[in-house]
């Protein structure tokens, strides 16, 4: 647990802080939503100040999330879906087990063998993330490419199995959903960078409420996020 208060300097407590930033990655909220919602409450907030409270706090959340996911299970779902940045289209890779947990996520401007091997790198090199027994995955063929090199490296097991079968991938498909509910409202991103912080926010607690993240016994959405900035009474 990182000791330092991560608001220090900041003139609103660290609970209004949160509720804000937990909410809009946790609903299809806009930040002049939460403005509004706020208002009523009697805080007067700017949507800019929400917005920047969610670019700050987002990455550290998933950061102070890192230690705590339940293992994974060794039979993955892999896919890409489309996510509208600068009014372009780039590709958020995503992996889940046959469970539903979620292992790993990488956006990228490609879709490519490249691509895929620094995908399935980053996968593997999680903590809670198993080695796959089996991968499922669609028919880019930069996946069968990626795997023979990985398996060619000893990076992954040469008896990993490779199953481009897209029935078997609507698991993740369904999964997918999330995500591009909370992007929704937005209407796209206007940088990679904030597209990045933003989407690292959504998946993590995508992860809290699909039951990833225990702590303690914790399994409270909204006390496992106070616990892991300090804020836990």
């Amino acid at each position: 647990m990182i000791s330092e208060s991560p608001f220090k300097w900041r003139h609103i407590e660290g609970h209004i802080i949160l509720l804000c930033v937990r909410w809009y990655l946790r609903y299809c909220l806009r930040c002049r939503d939460l403005e509004e919602l706020m208002a009523e409450r009697g805080l007067n907030l700017d949507h800019t100040t929400i917005y920047r409270w969610v670019q700050k706090y987002a990455p550290e959340l998933e950061q102070r999330c890192k230690p705590h996911p339940k293992q994974t299970n060794d039979s993955w779902r892999v896919d890409e879906t489309y996510i509208k940045v600068k009014g372009q289209w780039m590709y958020l890779y995503r992996a889940i087990d046959s469970a539903g947990n979620t292992l790993e996520f990488l956006l990228s401007e490609n879709r490519d063998t490249q691509t895929a091997k620094r995908f399935f790198r980053k996968a593997l090199e999680a903590p809670h993330v198993m080695t796959p027994r089996v991968i499922n995955v669609d028919q880019n063929p930069a996946y069968p490419k990626a795997v023979a090199e990985l398996k060619a490296e000893g990076k992954l097991p040469r008896e990993c199995q490779l199953r481009p079968v897209k029935y078997l991938n609507n698991v993740i498909e369904q999964d997918h959903r999330f995500i591009k509910r909370r992007v929704r409202p937005g209407l796209g991103f206007f940088s990679f960078p904030t597209a990045w912080r933003t989407l690292q926010g959504y998946e993590t607690m995508h992860m809290i409420r699909k039951g990833q993240i225990e702590i303690g016994g914790i399994q409270d959405q909204v006390k496992i996020v106070d616990h892991l900035f300090g804020l836990a009474a």
